[in-house]
């Protein structure tokens, strides 16, 4: 009867085990950055955080560097259930959803810090609760890179001298008209491309963050370094709206959670970035140049106004800003 029993408790525990088993997921993730990129770290941890929180039965398998393809790319694959996450930037998402160029506004939050306030304020967060419907995929928090600047390999004292010249953008409508209303040529490329591009004139600038700058190693081939601060760039954590179909209430909370808190996570951790990077590349023989919104004179009035007719979402945004101590 023990040797009986013993039996019935094996093939159960058996039994639970392979059950757990038949139902573990393993989540692919995509991002378009390089894994020593702090979007690949966070992901990384939320990864790890979710195989412990779950016993293993959610776990995440990033793939950094464009490895699936480009953004759009990618977003489609979330739309097919091919791809099951991914941290992606609210540029792709501004070409699926025109609203979300209000967060590219020129100077619309001063640091990272406030960015942090604004994206988990009201109007953006209710922004993402229209991606499942517009794009396919679940929205379940922001995260922000460093502020946006320029790296030149030419001097660059004025706005003026930023005419004719050949800039690498990330292609989306919000950056499009920033640089062409500074006369400057708008030249999208993969970031793999712009060291060389630097180097032999296919390009005279880029449009980067200090992250880039220092890891990617532009500082090489530039002239001047236009620390600006111009804009913020979001990035967005995404589900396929095909897997979270398939999970239940409390692992959607489990996965959004996570996602949410590694997200939020980069908002703090840039502020040390910045400050890490801006002193390496200060010890370089690029010129760093700290300017602010005077810089660009007409410029940012001209892109207000085209934008706040495209988008009502930019006033409220810009009322929300105004009141972040």
């Amino acid at each position: 009867m023990k040797f009986n029993k013993l039996l019935t408790i094996l093939a159960a525990t058996a039994g639970l085990a392979m059950g757990a088993a038949a139902h573990a997921k393993e989540m692919r993730l995509g991002l378009i950055v390089p894994a020593s990129h702090e979007w690949s770290k966070a992901a990384v941890a939320m990864g790890e955080e979710l195989k412990q929180k779950t016993n293993g039965k959610y776990s995440v398998t990033i793939f950094p560097s464009g490895q699936l393809g480009n953004e759009a790319q990618m977003l489609q694959q979330l739309q097919t259930g091919a791809l099951d996450m991914a941290f992606m930037t609210a540029a792709e998402i501004t070409n699926r959803v025109p609203d979300y160029g209000a967060l590219f506004a020129p100077y619309l939050v001063k640091d990272v810090r406030q960015a942090g306030v604004l994206l988990n304020g009201p109007t953006a967060q209710k922004m993402l609760e229209r991606l499942p419907r517009e794009v396919g995929a679940v929205g379940v928090g922001y995260g922000v890179a460093s502020m946006r600047l320029m790296l030149n390999g030419f001097p660059t004292n004025a706005a003026t001298d930023l005419k004719g010249r050949k800039m690498r953008i990330t292609p989306f409508p919000p950056v499009r008209d920033f640089y062409q209303l500074l006369g400057a040529a708008s030249t999208p490329m993969p970031l793999t491309d712009v060291y060389d591009s630097l180097a032999n004139g296919q390009v005279d600038g880029v449009d980067a963050d200090m992250e880039l700058v220092y890891r990617m190693k532009f500082y090489e081939r530039g002239n001047t370094l236009l620390q600006s601060n111009h804009m913020m760039f979001p990035v967005v954590g995404l589900v396929s709206g095909r897997l979270w179909q398939t999970m239940s209430t409390a692992d959607r909370e489990l996965v959004a959670g996570a996602a949410r808190k590694h997200l939020n996570g980069l908002f703090d951790r840039y502020v040390q970035v910045e400050h890490e990077m801006e002193k390496s590349v200060q010890g370089t023989k690029v010129k760093v140049v700290k300017v602010g919104p005077e810089f660009f004179g007409d410029t940012l009035k001209q892109w207000e106004e085209i934008w706040l007719k495209r988008t009502p979402v930019l006033a409220d945004l810009r009322r929300e800003a105004a009141a972040i101590k």
